[in-house]
This record gives structure tokens, C-alpha cells and sequence, in this order.
């Protein structure tokens, strides 16, 4: 009888795949968000204005985070590229620099430590978009990678809730440790679980070859970039992205300064119902796009561009609300309207370039979203909160979020715009 080579050990279920990667994703939040819970504290322990808290909360991070994210993707998008073990090594690298942030004894050792988390997270979404895209079909692709994305509210939720309480009864040093070391063991789970389709037996089922060469990096941007419906979905992600991470921040101080809750009573009410709130708009808006996308593409943009422009009134009443329940109660519709577009934004990404440059276009889309939202987001508004304080004191932070609830009307309109184009495009792609 004729001998055969022995099989590749077979890959874990998609399922399984898509669990543990949400599991990692959850991480990458708790880690990114635990800063924003624990910002007031360490400014009044380190003596820093709000200019230094959306500098350390946002940019140091930022920077480092987007532009090193373009190199990781191309190297995600080699077919030599195992993506779970390059998702491993930058998980046990983010998790072990956030441990690190507890051990700051100024503003600088606090900025280097942040900028250490940035540089390890940017080897997580990448990778993960781009074998997420492998594994799953176009027409539950919104679906899986809206399920991938429940990581921001998940992880944005327990990051809040478990910093608050932390730094309450243990000090906000303890908090990053205490977060920070677990990320290193599930690194090792990941290294050991998780397989690549693309070296396994499966690879051609998913019409992948070890063999075909990688797209240059220059032919690569160039063909994501060549599409206008990408490009006004980076204008919409990246707008969103900038009022989601300003917003997030600077509301925990808000209700800190305005409203006299502890770290730990904002973790608990607002992270946690504002957590929930986030993963029910994040789930929903992967149900919606595939729903509404299956009949007609452009719609899978639709529930974000209507979701967008309903929070924008309901956000104005939460801030004027007189009492933090009642800001509370408030905040909790805009919450999920805002987080309709996770799962459709990146899926139709993922449909409008060529198989070889997912992991690309997820990084250019993540680029802009972060560099802008997440870099500039805090900053912005924390410079604004500084120059309105002599005019309104603590209250200043009101009237930032107000002007931040009334932007709402940008991405919303973005999203709108894209979605005239979605379909033709992606009929162009064949997608």
C-alpha cells in the first residue's frame, strides 16, 4: 500500500477559534480602557491637568498603536505568517507593559509604560480580522466580526468595573498589576490552541496557497485606498472612533467631578450598564447588517448612519440630567445607537479589497480610527476641558461632552455617504 505524509493536526472549530480570539479582544480592551476608570486618581497623584490625562490616555498610546499597525498587517498578510502566534506574542507583550504602568512614579515612566501597551495591541486586530475573514463566509462575515468586536464593550465593561473596585480598595498601582499578568498566560494558550489555516490541510478549502505571494505593501494601500466607499468608511470610523474614545474618557471624570462618584461607583454603574448597553449595539449591529445587508448591500451601513443622529439628543439630555441616575438612565440608548457600526464597518472593509490585503485594509481602517479617535479624541477634549474651566470650573466637562454629543451628526453622515456606493462596489469586487 502507498505510505501518505501524516496530516496537519487539524484546526479548532470556527467557533472555538472565534471564542478564543473574542477572548483576547476582551483583554485588549480591559488593558487599553482600565487607563480612563483610573485617570482621576493618578492625576491627583501625579499632578497632571487634563491636557496630560488625554495626552496619556490617548495619544502616547495612539501613536505607537497605528503606525506600527500598517507593518504587523502586511506581515499578517505573508502566507508564511502563523496570525495566532504573532496574535500571542503581542498579547503577552501589551498585558505585560500594562502591569508595568503600576509601577509609574511620574508622568514620563507613566507615558513610556502606555506607550509599550500601544506598541503590543497593534498585533492584535490585524491578524484577527484577517483570519476571521479566512474562516468565515461573506454573508456572516458582519455577523463574526461584529462577535469579534464585542471585545470593545466587554473588555471596556470589566476594565471599568474591576479597575474601579480596584483602585477604591487597592490603589490604582495594583490595578494595572493585578490586570495586567493574566494576559500572559492566556498568550500561551493562544500560542498552543489556535491554528492557522494557512498551514493546515484545510488551506485549500479556504482557497489559500502557502505559495502565492503576498501583495507589495505599496499595491496593497493602493488598492484599498482606490476604493471611495473605503475611504468614506474611513471618514465615518474614524469620526466615530473619535467621539467613542473622547466621550468614554472624559465622561468617567464627568461623573467623578460633577456628579462626586468614586472611581469604583463609576466602574460599577457606568461601566457595567454602559457595558451592557455597548454589547447589545454591537451585537445588533452585526444582526442588522446581515439582514438588511442580504437584501440590499448598501443597508449594512444603514442602522449606523440613523443610529449615529438619534443618540445626539438623548446624549444632550444625560449630560444636563440634574442626577447621575437619571445621566445614567439617559446615556444608555445613545450607547447602543453608537455602537451599531463595529461589525458592519469592518465587514464591508473586508469586502472591498482583494483577499491579500484583509489584514491591510483592517490596519489602514484601525489607522486612521485610532490615530484620530483614539489619539486625538481624549486630547481634544481634554485640552477643550482646560481652556473652558476658568469660565466654568469643574462644570467645564459638561460642555465639552455637549459639544461632543451634537458632532455625532459627522459620522452619521459619513456612514450614510458610503453606503451609496457600498453596492456597486462591492459588485465591482465580486464580493
Amino acid at each position: 500500500m502507498a505510505t501518505t505524509a501524516a496530516p496537519a493536526r487539524p484546526l479548532p472549530s470556527v467557533r472555538l477559534t472565534l471564542w478564543l480570539l473574542l477572548t483576547v479582544y476582551i483583554f485588549n480592551f480591559i488593558d487599553r480602557q482600565i487607563v480612563n476608570i483610573l485617570a482621576e486618581p493618578i492625576a491627583q497623584e501625579l499632578k497632571l491637568s487634563d491636557t496630560q490625562i488625554g495626552l496619556m490616555t490617548g495619544l502616547a498610546f495612539a501613536l505607537f498603536y497605528t503606525f506600527l499597525g500598517i507593518p504587523i498587517a502586511r506581515l499578517a498578510d505573508r502566507p508564511s505568517t502563523h496570525r495566532p502566534r504573532l496574535i500571542a506574542l503581542a498579547l503577552a507583550l501589551w498585558s505585560g507593559m500594562t502591569a508595568l504602568c503600576g509601577l509609574a512614579h511620574s508622568f514620563w515612566h507613566l507615558l513610556l509604560a502606555r506607550i509599550g501597551v500601544g506598541v503590543g495591541e497593534a498585533g492584535c486586530t490585524p491578524p484577527a480580522h484577517s483570519l476571521i475573514s479566512d474562516l468565515v463566509p461573506p454573508e456572516r462575515r458582519a455577523s463574526a466580526l461584529a462577535f469579534y468586536s464585542l471585545g470593545i464593550p466587554i473588555g471596556s465593561l470589566m476594565g471599568m468595573v474591576i479597575g474601579g473596585l480596584l483602585a477604591d480598595f487597592l490603589g490604582w498601582r495594583q490595578a494595572f498589576v493585578v490586570v495586567g499578568l493574566p494576559g500572559v498566560a492566556l498568550a500561551l494558550v493562544v500560542w498552543f490552541v489556535l491554528r492557522d489555516p494557512r498551514h493546515a490541510d484545510a488551506a485549500a478549502a479556504l482557497g489559500a496557497r502557502s505559495d502565492a505571494p503576498a501583495l507589495p505593501l505599496g499595491a496593497a494601500l493602493a488598492e484599498v485606498m482606490r476604493s471611495r466607499a473605503f475611504v468614506l468608511l474611513v471618514c465615518a470610523g474614524s469620526a466615530a472612533s473619535f467621539l467613542s474614545y473622547g466621550k468614554t474618557t472624559w465622561t468617567t471624570i464627568f461623573f467623578q467631578r460633577t456628579h462626586d462618584l468614586t472611581p469604583g461607583e463609576v466602574g460599577l454603574w457606568f461601566g457595567l450598564l454602559g457595558g451592557l448597553a455597548g454589547i447589545l449595539g454591537t451585537w445588533a449591529g452585526g444582526y442588522l447588517a446581515d439582514r438588511f445587508g442580504a437584501k440590499n448591500r448598501r443597508h449594512v451601513l444603514s442602522a449606523p448612519a440613523i443610529g449615529m443622529a438619534l443618540a445626539v439628543p438623548l446624549a444632550i439630555a444625560a449630560y444636563h440630567a440634574p442626577s447621575w441616575p437619571l445621566a445614567l438612565a439617559l446615556l444608555l440608548l445613545p450607547t447602543v445607537f453608537n455602537s451599531l457600526y463595529y461589525g458592519p464597518t469592518y465587514s464591508a472593509a473586508q469586502g472591498l479589497v482583494p483577499l491579500r490585503a484583509r489584514a491591510i485594509a483592517a490596519a489602514a481602517l484601525l489607522f486612521f480610527q485610532n490615530l484620530i479617535g483614539l489619539g486625538l479624541g481624549p486630547l481634544f477634549f481634554g485640552v477643550l476641558s482646560d481652556l473652558l474651566q476658568p469660565a466654568f470650573g469643574a462644570d467645564s466637562v459638561r460642555y465639552v461632552l455637549y459639544g461632543a454629543a451634537v458632532l455625532g451628526l459627522v459620522p452619521a453622515f459619513f456612514f450614510w455617504r458610503c453606503s451609496l456606493h457600498l453596492d456597486a462596489e462591492l459588485d465591482r469586487k465580486g464580493a
